[in-house]
């Protein structure tokens, strides 16, 4: 068992902010359909209002949960999951104000590929997470470094966060896939019919 663990399920049940490392860089999560957690991820973050926050999954079964995974966006997971790619899916499940973008009808979801949070995320289900940092701060990549922003007001799982870049985020909305941010993984995406 992964230490600390058991605590950090207790922490996410309990309305409160867990901070885990990922594939990459550090974040901090809470229960994705709990508003007032939801709320005290942004005040700790400083995060504006209307920024929406993705969501963390285990597995393709967790991600159907959150939002509709079907065609060409179950054929990017299989290639791409556990992995740094987030895909911006229609939502499934209705989810706490900010997690996703509700003006959008969207909502970002990625699987990981770091053991510390699948095991989190296999415990405790989806987790709205963003990254460890104030707004406009650097990104962390430990929970020593996440601690020193933070404080006490976040439950850290230890660990390393090896990437160090944010994930590439892909809008599979639309007619067709639409690269909204690059990152670790490059995707060349076709014009199809």
């Amino acid at each position: 068992m992964i230490s600390g663990l058991e605590r950090a399920v207790e922490v996410v049940r309990e309305g409160g902010v867990v901070g885990l490392p990922t594939d990459t860089v550090y974040g901090i999560g809470v229960d994705p359909n709990n508003d007032e957690a939801v709320n005290r991820l942004y005040v700790l973050k400083g995060r504006p209002e209307g920024r929406p926050v993705g969501v963390l999954v285990d597995s393709l079964e967790q991600a159907a949960v959150v939002g509709v995974i079907q065609d060409e966006t179950a054929d990017l997971a299989a290639r791409f999951w556990p992995g740094a790619l987030t895909l911006v899916v229609r939502p499934r499940m209705v989810l706490a104000e900010w997690v996703g973008d509700r003006q959008a009808d969207t909502v970002g979801v990625r699987m990981p590929d770091h053991p510390v949070a699948l095991a989190l995320l296999g415990e405790t289900g989806p987790l709205a997470v963003t990254s460890a940092n104030r707004s406009g701060e650097p990104e962390t990549l430990d929970d020593v470094s996440a601690r020193e922003v933070f404080g006490d007001a976040v439950y850290y799982l230890q660990g390393t966060s090896p990437g160090g870049q944010a994930s590439t985020v892909v809008d599979v909305t639309g007619p067709r896939p639409v690269v909204i941010r690059h990152g670790p993984i490059t995707i060349t995406l076709t014009s199809g019919k």
